[in-house]
């Protein structure tokens, strides 16, 4: 073959295949049936052992999963799962479940959440995201910052789970316009969970301990903002100086937040849950939203 007509049916054969995908996922968005607004969750996870512990919290991760409208999938946007200077959404079929903690009873580390992946879902959330590249991840798996609350809330593990991870190098209003951008996801029948903690602060943990009192006004003052609507002050919660510095010694369990806070629509109804503490220096505060 020619020099010429090889690079023409090379090009052809290279727009076939591009055609090719486009129209699969044509197919795939048309297949995920455009259905009512799914709620919305920012969940204060805390430590693991809520995952099987019979206390408050999980007591209401049990009601809720009775009370909520069956997802076709689960997006959660994990404390847990930070990555570096790259967004990535797990996309294998089947994830494993991560014991990522230590000093744990053995039981914590017998536990198993066998839900199914959805690499459909996935293709589709790298699909709905402009605003950075969004890589398909076949290594991470489900961390405790999911399946310490689905294991209670969706027990049966039939519902098809996969997580976004949160690029630690970005500023706090990148993951809050990137919230903004899942929430089509909502519509196809993704149930998304921001899993983090209002106030997270691991050196200052001890039982029995009633709420610090700088605990207690970070909580107050990021609910104020959010019943305010003023989502940017939440963002800015620098602002807040020492007190953000005692709430969060790191931020990484506040920047679930800002995913559910940026896939709020307006007039939608924030309603709390869990708002209590535990351990003194954890904020178990959790929001559902609907429409």
């Amino acid at each position: 073959m020619k020099r010429k007509k090889f690079l023409k049916s090379a090009g052809l054969g290279a727009l076939s295949l591009s055609f090719m995908k486009l129209s699969s996922f044509s197919t795939l968005s048309n297949n995920l049936k455009t259905s009512n607004k799914m709620p919305l969750m920012f969940v204060g996870h805390g430590t693991p052992m809520n995952a099987i512990v019979q206390n408050d919290f999980h007591k209401k991760w049990q009601s809720l999963g009775s009370q909520l409208p069956e997802p076709q999938a689960i997006l959660v946007i994990s404390a847990h799962w930070l990555t570096n200077k790259l967004t990535k959404v797990t996309a294998m079929s089947t994830p494993k479940t991560i014991h990522d903690f230590g000093g744990f009873p053995q039981e914590l580390f017998k536990q198993q959440y066998p839900a199914p992946g959805s690499p459909e879902m996935a293709k589709l959330t790298v699909n709905e995201i402009h605003s950075t590249v969004v890589h398909e991840d076949m290594e991470w798996g489900l961390d405790h910052g999911t399946w310490s609350v689905l294991k209670p809330m969706f027990p049966e593990a039939k519902i098809p789970v996969y997580q976004l991870s949160i690029d630690i190098t970005k500023p706090i209003e990148f993951h809050y316009k990137l919230g903004k951008e899942l929430r089509a996801l909502r519509r196809k029948g993704v149930l998304i969970i921001g899993s983090g903690n209002i106030v997270h602060n691991l050196s200052k943990l001890e039982y029995g301990k009633r709420p610090y009192d700088w605990a207690i006004d970070f909580d107050e003052k990021i609910k104020q903002f959010i019943d305010n609507r003023d989502f940017e002050s939440v963002v800015n919660f620098h602002e807040l100086g020492n007190l953000t510095k005692l709430a969060h010694p790191t931020y990484e369990h506040l920047l679930p937040l800002m995913y559910t806070l940026g896939a709020i629509e307006d007039k939608e109804s924030i309603e709390y849950f869990n708002d209590s503490f535990d351990l003194g220096a954890i904020s178990m505060r959790s929001l559902l939203v609907n429409s």
